[in-house]
């Protein structure tokens, strides 16, 4: 799209009027003319409890247009542009094929895994390995090709294994960087279900790079012990956990002061991870491993404000995890929906494409 193009194209869109039909947010961009690409992961093949995360970026795209696109605090947010890139179709059959196979697996598993079934069963973690070594592999190379163009990226999944490829992108183009993961879950497992790749691997997963210097994890309230030794043996892992939190908080302690702790731990540039589940359920129902005790949504947009206003640059993002309710309930998506307008702004602004509303 040329220059005039795009302005006619801007002029001829009213913000508060009704957006474009199958655009994220009705927005009148596409991947050549916004500045910020999200890419669709609709996988969940490793998923270990309730299953739907596959269908969250198309949920999260129809809920989109319901969005009011004015931000109080962020001069013409709209104006940025972000487009999703379009689902990829054959990704989805891929998933739909290995998440049978990795379900069948996960229950002879929690059968017992029987000897007699070994000769059965015994292959299957390898073949779902190298399937979601692909899949990781597609969003490292869908990644860096946008990055290459100069474009901010985030990313839309899907389980929570779906960022890696991406966070490895960043981290070819970025020396030195911290994750703010915002889970239930710590997701340090090495392997789980044997399968290298799951969603409760990917902060073991993305630890391996070099190039980030800590992982500051919020709200965590599930995790087994193996998880949690490793926290307390890795200096670069701080773990702010939803009792330590609540406690604060029971003793008097303001939001303000525990969102300055949490960002007290991160360096100028920041990955930002958020596993729905971060949330309180009653703002994801559906979510595949729903934990009692969240964040509000309010804390959450709190938090990330103030890790902006603190002059960090968010230099990437993911949302995964959101799963459509039954019945066309679009409950979930309509939160995730509004978090991804939010946290696409928020990035914005930290790298000087948008302005705070003085």
């Amino acid at each position: 799209m040329n220059v005039s193009d795009s302005n006619d194209r801007l002029s001829g869109f009213d913000p508060n009027g009704v957006g474009e039909t199958g655009k994220l947010f009705g927005l009148p961009f596409d991947e050549e003319s916004a500045e910020m690409v999200i890419i669709p992961v609709p996988w969940e093949v490793t998923v270990s409890y309730a299953s739907g995360t596959a269908k969250g970026p198309e949920a999260v795209l129809e809920a989109s247009s319901q969005v009011d696109l004015f931000q109080q605090d962020i001069v013409d947010a709209w104006k940025m542009g972000i487009c999703l890139l379009p689902l990829p179709e054959e990704l989805i059959l891929e998933n739909n094929k290995q998440r049978e196979l990795a379900s069948n697996y996960i229950h002879w598993l929690e059968e017992g895994g029987q000897p007699s079934e070994k000769g059965r069963f015994g292959k299957i973690p390898k073949i779902i390995n190298r399937a979601c070594e692909n899949m990781n592999r597609w969003v490292y190379e869908t990644a860096r090709q946008h990055l290459s163009k100069g474009k901010s990226v985030g990313l839309l999944g899907g389980d929570h294994s779906t960022p890696l490829g991406l966070i490895k992108a960043l981290s070819e183009a970025v020396d030195d960087f911290g994750v703010l993961q915002i889970d239930a879950h710590a997701d340090l497992r090495p392997a789980y279900e044997d399968f290298q790749y799951s969603h409760a691997s990917i902060s073991y997963n993305f630890m391996q790079l070099p190039q980030i210097s800590n992982l500051v994890q919020v709200g965590i309230r599930d995790f087994c012990e193996q998880e949690f030794e490793l926290a307390k043996s890795d200096s670069r892992i701080i773990l702010h956990t939803a009792d330590h939190i609540h406690a604060a908080l029971f003793k008097g302690h303001s939001w303000d002061s525990i969102c300055e702790g949490v960002i007290s731990g991160l360096p100028p540039k920041i990955y930002l991870t958020i596993d729905i589940d971060g949330l309180d359920p009653k703002l994801c129902p559906h979510t595949g491993t729903p934990v009692p005790g969240g964040l509000e949504y309010p804390q959450l947009d709190y938090l990330v404000k103030k890790l902006v206003q603190s002059g960090r640059e968010i230099i990437g993002f993911d949302i995964v995890e959101v799963a459509p309710g039954p019945d066309g309930d679009e409950w979930d998506a309509n939160v995730g929906a509004r978090l991804l307008y939010r946290m696409a702004n928020l990035m914005g602004v930290s790298q000087g494409k948008l302005q705070w509303n003085s």
